[in-house]
């Protein structure tokens, strides 16, 4: 971590880092006026210091905190010693960050997903056609290459990061992007099923009509694998979570039995979309919460707080009243 500060704050800005749990440091004087402190530290010590040192210098126009990934360093570093003379609320806080990357870090992280760029739109389009592809073709393996490819799950991630911290941009950004994609995937599948004829007893598409309580568990469970993935860092993760609780192929066929005008037994599929999406966003939003993301202004905790709440009880009466929905439509609600 990197920060750099006017060079006649420096000595602020060692009196921060004195005593902190760090593997390494190292300075730099930058011209007449910039100084650069860089650290070697541990993630999970990310959080804490990054806040202390945007209430510090936040007002100068220099200041700047640049975070890097470190791959590997030699020789092998030993672990920082904790610092024990903490104060009682910096010490909740560290750990309320344990095991996990910053919240500055996740952010960029989730904010990329929800730009509305080109190179969106053309992975929906190629995400819908392979998946499409895949389920005509009654192929598991085409099917799989259209979930990790579709951009759906980042923006639905970004959108419970979005609530726990009662940023309404991130979430209306995050919204946008999320609609867009599911019109694009539905547009192409509806125009499809009115080209070509769909048979509503393929094996891929009649396993995506009756959505059960099984649906529901794995969601969840994947939801939550989800947001573990992003705040822990590990992308490779995510192809695990993409395949289980793939957003595309319940909308692809949502969108081919739709346009066949195969509406009643299309209700499965739509329903099992919603499941999925109810699911990643209460899973995301609750994780989130236990592992003490919130906003880096005290003044804003209250109102994070409060949209968390609501938004939990938001998707909770909405996943009950599916679940409702599909005991009364009669479709399959066995356990598995």
């Amino acid at each position: 971590m990197q920060t750099i500060v006017p060079v006649d704050r420096k000595h602020q800005l060692q009196s921060i880092i004195r005593g902190e749990s760090f593997i390494e440091s190292w300075d730099q004087t930058m011209g007449k006026n910039r100084y650069k402190l860089s650290l070697i530290l541990p993630v999970q010590e990310s959080e804490h210091l990054i806040s202390r040192l945007e209430q510090r210098f936040s007002d100068t126009a220099t200041f700047r905190i640049i975070i890097y990934p470190v791959e590997a360093t030699i020789p092998i570093p030993n672990e920082p010693e904790a610092n024990t003379n903490r104060g009682t609320a910096m010490e909740k806080q560290e750990k309320e960050g344990k095991g996990r990357i910053s919240r500055d870090e996740l952010y960029n992280d989730l904010v990329d997903s929800t730009r509305l760029s080109w190179v969106f739109v053309v992975l929906m389009i190629a995400s819908t056609i392979v998946s499409t592809t895949g389920i005509l073709r009654n192929s598991e393996a085409i099917i799989i290459g259209s979930m990790v490819i579709a951009p759906l799950l980042g923006p639905n991630v970004a959108l419970s990061l979005a609530t726990t911290l009662a940023d309404f941009n991130l979430a209306k950004n995050a919204l946008r992007v999320t609609f867009a994609g599911i019109l694009i995937s539905l547009f192409l599948s509806v125009l499809t099923g009115m080209i070509l004829n769909i048979d509503p007893a393929s094996p891929q598409i009649a396993s995506r009509i009756q959505p059960n309580m099984g649906d529901i568990g794995l969601s969840l469970a994947s939801g939550v694998a989800g947001a573990l993935a992003f705040t822990t860092g590990v992308a490779s993760a995510l192809v695990g979570v993409m395949v289980a609780v793939a957003l595309l192929p319940p909308l692809v066929t949502f969108g081919l039995l739709a346009g066949t005008g195969e509406w009643e037994i299309a209700t499965g599929a739509l329903l099992l979309l919603f499941i999925n999406i109810i699911c990643i966003n209460l899973s995301g939003v609750v994780t989130f919460v236990i592992q003490g993301i919130k906003p880096s202004k005290g003044e804003e905790e209250n109102k994070a707080r409060s949209a968390s709440l609501a938004s939990i009880l938001i998707w909770s009466i909405l996943l009950i009243l599916l679940m409702v929905s599909l005991y009364y439509s009669h479709i399959n609600f066995d356990f598995l």
